[in-house]
This record gives C-alpha cells, sequence and structure tokens, in this order.
C-alpha cells in the first residue's frame, strides 16, 4: 500500500500581549517561554500525526526515541516505556505510523518534539471505524445483550473446536482439555483464521459443529496477532454466525487486550484460547477436592447427627429410666414382700393368741364337757326314738329302747319299768 503523506503547517500562534517587547533574553527564558506556548495551545495538546519511522531507538529504560518524517519535514518524537509496553506491534524502521500525542520543548537541546502516547501503522484508522460502525450496529441489534448470553454446561460431553489445524491455538486447547478434563471428547471443525476467505469458512465451520446434536459447547479459537490478522473475526457475517448457534459458544480470539466483534456477540469471551478451554470445562483436581471434601464433610456431618441422636438416646434412656414402671414395680414389689411378712407375722402372732386362747377354751370346756364326767363313772341315757337326754325317771317307760353312752362307747338297753305318771300316760 501506497501511502501520501501530508506536510504539517503548524497554526500561526497570536501575539503574546505578556510578552516582553525589549530586553536581553536568557536562552532558558526563550525555551521556557516557547514550551509554555506550545504546550498551552489547544491545537498541539492532541493531535494525530502521519509520517514515516526513521532512527528508530529503544532505550535500556524502554522508552522509543525516533523520528516521524514525509518528504519535505521531520519531528523528533519520544514514547515513554509504559505507552510503549501497550503497543500491539513492533514499530520498525520505514514503517509508515499514525503517533497521536503532544507537541513540547526539550529544553537541554532546545528543540520541539513530539511526546507519543499512541503509535499504530498508518491505515488502522479505517478499520477502526469499521469496526466501530459494525459494532454500534450490532450492538443496536441487541446481539451483546447479556439478557441472549447462555450458560455453560458444568460437564460437557463434546467440545466442539472452531480453529485452524495448523494453529498453536489448537495445541493448546488440547492439553488445556486433557489436563483439566479427559472425559470431554474434542471436535474440530477447521477452517482458516486469517484472509478474505476465513470469514465464509469460520461461518461454515460454525454452522456444521452447530448442527451436530452431541455437541455441548464451541470454541472459537485463534492466537495472537496484528488488528488485520484478526479481522476475520470482525466480520458481519462471523458475528451473526455466532449469534445464530443452538450451543453455548466461546470466544479465545488473540491476546488479552485483543477485542474482536465476535468477543462481544459469543456467550462468553476469554482473554486466550487455552482460556477459553479452561473456563468451558471444569478442572478434574478441583471435582477430585471437591469429593474429598464433601465426603469429609459428609462423614463429619454424619458424625455429627451420630453423636447427637447418641446423646439424644442417652438422654431419653435416663428419662425413660425415671418415668419406667419398672423402678415402680421393684418398689412395689419389695413393698409387697414387707408388707406379705409383715402380714405372716401378724397372722402368726393372731393365730398364736388365737391358739392360746382357744386352748384355754378348750380345757375349760375340757372341764365342763360331759366327757369329763363319763370319765368318773358317769353316764348318758337317751331315747333313742328321740334322741332326748334322760334326765328323770319320769321320761322313761317301760320297754323304752335306750341309749347309753360310758367313757369308751355307747351300748343300747331297754328300760324294764318307769314311772308311774308316764306308765299311765302310756296306757291311756
Amino acid at each position: 500500500m501506497q501511502y501520501q503523506f501530508p506536510s504539517f503547517q503548524p497554526p500561526s500562534p497570536d501575539p503574546d500581549p505578556q510578552a516582553p517587547t525589549h530586553g536581553v533574553w536568557t536562552v532558558s527564558d526563550l525555551t521556557l517561554y516557547i514550551k509554555e506556548r506550545l504546550e498551552l495551545d489547544p491545537e498541539l495538546m492532541d493531535l494525530q500525526l502521519v509520517g514515516e519511522i526513521s532512527n528508530l531507538t529503544r532505550a535500556a529504560s524502554g522508552h522509543l526515541y525516533f523520528t516521524l518524517k514525509d518528504a519535505e519535514a521531520a519531528i523528533s518524537c519520544v514514547m515513554w516505556r509504559a505507552a510503549a509496553e501497550r503497543l500491539r506491534w513492533q514499530p520498525e524502521h520505514g514503517a509508515a505510523a499514525l503517533a497521536r500525542g503532544h507537541i513540547s520543548v526539550y529544553p537541554p537541546r532546545g528543540s520541539y518534539q513530539l511526546y507519543v502516547d499512541d503509535l499504530k501503522p498508518a491505515g488502522l484508522g479505517d478499520l477502526h471505524a469499521r469496526f466501530e460502525e459494525l459494532k454500534g450496529r450490532l450492538m443496536a441489534e441487541g446481539l451483546f445483550e447479556a439478557e441472549r448470553k447462555r450458560p455453560l454446561p458444568a460437564f460437557p460431553r463434546v467440545v466442539g473446536i472452531v480453529t485452524s489445524p495448523q494453529a498453536a491455538a489448537l495445541r493448546d486447547v488440547l492439553n488445556v482439555l486433557h489436563r483439566r478434563y479427559p472425559l470431554a471428547r474434542a471436535l474440530l471443525a477447521p477452517t482458516q483464521v486469517q484472509g478474505d476467505q476465513a470469514p465464509p469458512q469460520i461461518v461454515a465451520a460454525l454452522q456444521a459443529i452447530d448442527a451436530r446434536k452431541d455437541v455441548d459447547v464451541i470454541l472459537l479459537v485463534r492466537g495472537g496477532g496484528s488488528l488485520e490478522d484478526l479481522w476475520a473475526f470482525n466480520d458481519e457475517r462471523v458475528a451473526r454466525a455466532i449469534a445464530a448457534c443452538r450451543h453455548p459458544v466461546v470466544s479465545g480470539v488473540g491476546h488479552e487486550t485483543d477485542f474482536t466483534i465476535a468477543d462481544f456477540v459469543a456467550d462468553l469471551r476469554a482473554p486466550t484460547p487455552s482460556a477459553a478451554a479452561e473456563l468451558a470445562v471444569p478442572d478434574r483436581a478441583e471435582l477430585q477436592q471437591l469429593i474429598v471434601t464433601g465426603k469429609e464433610r459428609l462423614v463429619a456431618g454424619m458424625e455429627r447427627r451420630l453423636a447427637h441422636v447418641r446423646q439424644s438416646l442417652q438422654e431419653n434412656r435416663r428419662s425413660l429410666q425415671r418415668l419406667s414402671p419398672y423402678t415402680r414395680l421393684a418398689t412395689h414389689r419389695q413393698q409387697v414382700d414387707d408388707l406379705t411378712q409383715r402380714a405372716s407375722r401378724a397372722l402368726a402372732y393372731n393365730l398364736n393368741l388365737r391358739r392360746s386362747a382357744l386352748e384355754g377354751v378348750e380345757a375349760r370346756l375340757a372341764a365342763l364337757s360331759p366327757l369329763a364326767t363319763l370319765d368318773r363313772g358317769y353316764a348318758i341315757v337317751r331315747l333313742t326314738d328321740s334322741g332326748e337326754v334322760v334326765r328323770s325317771t319320769g321320761q322313761v317307760c317301760a320297754g323304752d329302747v335306750l341309749a347309753i353312752r360310758v367313757k369308751d362307747g355307747e351300748f343300747g338297753a331297754v328300760a324294764a319299768s318307769g314311772s308311774q305318771q308316764e306308765s299311765e300316760r302310756v296306757r291311756e
């Protein structure tokens, strides 16, 4: 590409009413005056300058010193290390560049120079404009909205990879997948990732991998490069293909500082291809640790539960022992035994008393008993017919059958005679 570098015409400064109009200046005063005038000029505080890089030097401190020139003029430039470390490309002698910074004076040499804050290859301004235009249009359509972003599967079985088979990014992704989660199977959809033919191939690869039912997540990856190298991922066709995918898409394009349209449309953006693989699958070491931790928590929980149940059981056992009828039954059983013994002793005592009393009564009865009289030779006579004891002769008539009881037995007899009155009564 041939660039035409326009000549730079600095604006004419307005007369400064405070500038001295007479007297002798020192070199330092004049230099300071010019430095202040340049630094206070709004046109020179933030400007973009296009030119060809020459005399490029990188100091040991990391600062860049170079000259920007065109066919008719040149200007010294300084880029401090902090700004130089943010560059996404390596400036070279003879390269056309677009520098952005401010104008000031370096007093020791009395020369003005451009202090560069950003440096890009010339011609990138158009790409940036196209990038911003497409970004704004797709954002207005809602393709970047967080609501349409889909969560990644926790345990993907098949990971689709859209990239170049020759790319180092593919090897990095496969290494990460194998290291972190070897259970996942990788499925490659090959495509170019750079050049004019890359966008339609990327679209075709996305559609092919998304059409499979066994794919759980899709990785769209490419290694780092310049803006032109990554431009295929700023293509509108690629962006819409990502948005149309049924499966969640993780973009890992370029380095951490690189952003493409594909990153904004994807369900998740990773700073690098390796990071995309890390985000897509779990880490088996973490899963193993989770299992170990879960097991420990489960065991600890069961032990706490068993200890609680054991303590509760002991408390219930003590409560049951206090409230158990067995204790009362044992007490009552002992009380019954005591009462039984007391009743037995009382009964025996009563029996002895009654026996003694009975023996006394028996002795008295024995003394009064007719049997005792019989022992002395007496007999008891009864009428056999009536069983009446004969107490007088008037009760007996001749011929009455008598039962006579003596000491050692009883025998019968017949009355030979009876009283006169009874005999008369019988005759009547």
